[in-house]
């Protein structure tokens, strides 16, 4: 209960208190139509009372001129309303998306390798969308909904005390009931944001690994993985649709003795002269106002219900701390040299289960570093170390004499390249994929970069050269293409420090030769940190630290280490013989 209470401030703080103008506006237009609303019933016992009975002819044009002015009081209000607070509802709903998307993309690299990015785009459009309940007409409905039945009640107890008092013991039962429901439905709307992430974030991984699926002839079993997951959504809908109903029926029933009770009593006073027909006609109406908004809330709760239900989901993810706010990273640096050391360096993904261990290098400015080993054996590990992309858990990896861990992010980066094995690209063309590190890049560098990749090797046999639409994540080029693009992006970016993380891999012998004359010029001056499983194209490398069972088994140049007849010697010549 204390989390909910948090929950409830935290969302009245950031989102109703800020808006508390526009809100109050729309309170006073909400009591405005509702009193407008109420002028037909009262009108309509003078009607019967007065005008029928008495055939007052003045008095109902009166009454039809009050009627027509209240009906468009009501119109006007109503569009207002829906104009002011449904606009400003979107309008936040793409604040706050904007909000979540800018701190999930600050965070840390371990949070996205655990977590599915098909779960957090549900995360990113679904979750914030119940906030229009909060601001949106649902709260001021909600407010209009209780103002009009407390109005409807007194000019009900007005009218006829005994009758009220019938009335009042069902409503009551019927509000117990309410309360009870939706808080059994909120961790049940918890839930279904959850499950609707998990099934969300299957489905984006199935459509994007398609080939695969296709490949191994495997449709029928991951038609059969999504429909579990429909299932279990399924399942949480149904639960919250039994709570619902019960509380649609409980008003059914309960709304359903009371009139007949009124009926039976109303018809009896009507007998007794203790009641006009125009005062029972206008009860029964007052009685309608009061009811509907009672029956429109319990609607309008379990709208508001999911909602925090999402928010409380949204501030979970808010919660997760950014990388870009470590107090300890406070240094900004304007240049780098690129004088990397990394002193017993250790880090392990789980607690107490190291990947690399005693890491001890030093890559002196403009030199080339190659890191070789078995799969698993902490290559990338170190690179992604080197990147910034993790923190070390022991040991010290220094920039120029700084410690890395208290370099300012933005500012460390601006001076890295990386060129990763899974060359990943943008769905876009091949020109806008090359200028993603510096979009304001002129055409003479654009075209600098694309040569010395050599993408203009196969852009001149495209119809639209540069221009040329590649498909999401690059699928219409092949795989040697685009890592020539990735390359080329390097290149433009023109950074301090390089990150090769195979980038040679999917190359045929020809690319590769194009390739290794393009890295060579892109390496020179620069320090390179480059994972090869090509031990070929490592050969001038001026360290190659051999890496297994993350620990730097062997180092030195390629001749020094062919002369060791050790563990580089064997991947070497295992190599060769290939």
């Amino acid at each position: 209960m204390s989390n909910y209470r948090a929950s409830y401030r935290k969302i009245f703080q950031t989102i109703i208190l800020p808006r508390w103008k526009l809100l109050l506006l729309g309170f006073v237009l909400i009591i405005i139509n509702r009193l407008a609303g109420l002028v037909l019933p009262g009108a309509s016992k003078y009607l019967i009372d007065e005008v029928i009975v008495k055939g007052d002819i003045q008095l109902m044009k009166l009454l039809l001129a009050g009627v027509a002015a209240a009906i468009v009081v009501q119109s006007v209000t109503s569009f207002f309303l829906t104009r002011l607070l449904s606009v400003e509802a979107q309008h936040l709903i793409s604040r706050l998306r904007s909000e979540v998307q800018q701190h999930i993309i600050h965070l840390p690299i371990r949070f996205f390798d655990n977590t599915k990015s098909g779960e957090l785009v549900s995360r990113i459009m679904s979750d914030v969308e119940g906030v229009r309940n909060l601001v949106g007409t649902g709260l001021v409905q909600l407010f209009g909904g209780v103002l009009t039945s407390i109005i409807a009640l007194v000019l009900l107890i007005k009218i006829s005390p005994l009758l009220t008092l019938y009335v009042i013991i069902p409503l009551s039962i019927f509000g117990i009931i309410s309360l009870k429901a939706f808080g059994y439905i909120r961790p049940i709307f918890r839930e279904r944001g959850k499950i609707n992430a998990e099934v969300t974030g299957r489905l984006t991984e199935s459509l994007n690994g398609i080939r695969i699926i296709k490949g191994f002839n495997a449709e029928h079993q991951e038609i059969g993985n999504f429909s579990v997951g429909v299932d279990r959504l399924f399942r949480n809908v149904r639960k919250s649709l039994t709570s619902t109903s019960l509380v649609t029926s409980a008003a059914t029933l309960l709304l359903g003795l009371a009139t007949v009770g009124i009926m039976a009593i109303g018809g009896y006073m009507i007998i007794q002269d203790e009641l006009t027909v125009g005062d029972f006609f206008a009860f029964t109406l007052y009685l309608g106002f009061m009811i509907a908004p009672i029956v429109q809330m319990s609607n309008i709760g379990s709208q508001i219900t999911e909602a925090f239900a999402g928010l409380d989901r949204t501030e979970e993810i808010m919660s997760q701390d950014r990388e870009i706010d470590d107090p300890k990273r406070k240094i900004r640096i304007e240049s780098v040299k690129g004088h990397i050391v990394f002193d017993q360096v250790g880090f392990g993904y789980e607690k107490g289960k190291n990947v690399i261990e005693n890491i001890s290098f030093e890559a002196p400015p403009g030199s080339v570093t190659a890191l070789v080993g078995s799969s698993g054996s902490g290559k990338t590990t170190i690179a992604s170390l080197a990147a910034s992309f993790l923190i070390p858990d022991a040991g010290i990896i220094t920039i120029d004499g700084v410690d890395l861990s208290a370099i300012t992010l933005d500012s460390y980066r601006k001076h890295l390249g990386v060129v990763l094995q899974d060359d990943f690209l943008f769905e876009g063309s091949i020109r806008e994929n090359i200028l993603f590190p510096r979009p304001d890049a002129r055409e003479s560098e654009l075209i600098d970069a694309v040569k010395a990749a050599h993408v203009d090797e196969f852009t001149d046999r495209f119809e639209k050269g540069l221009d040329t639409t590649i498909g999401e994540r690059g699928v219409k080029l092949s795989g040697g293409q685009r890592q020539r693009v990735a390359i080329a992006r390097a290149i433009l970016a023109d950074p301090g420090i390089l990150i090769l993380d195979e980038a040679t891999s999917n190359l045929d012998t020809e690319s590769e030769a194009f390739i290794q004359d393009s890295l060579g010029r892109l390496m020179m001056g620069r320090t390179t940190i480059v994972i090869a499983h090509r031990l070929s194209t490592i050969r001038k490398a001026d360290q190659i630290l051999v890496i297994e069972k993350g620990r730097i088994m062997e180092r030195g140049d390629h001749s020094t280490l062919i002369g060791l007849k050790g563990r580089y010697y064997e991947l070497y010549t295992f190599q060769a013989r290939i």
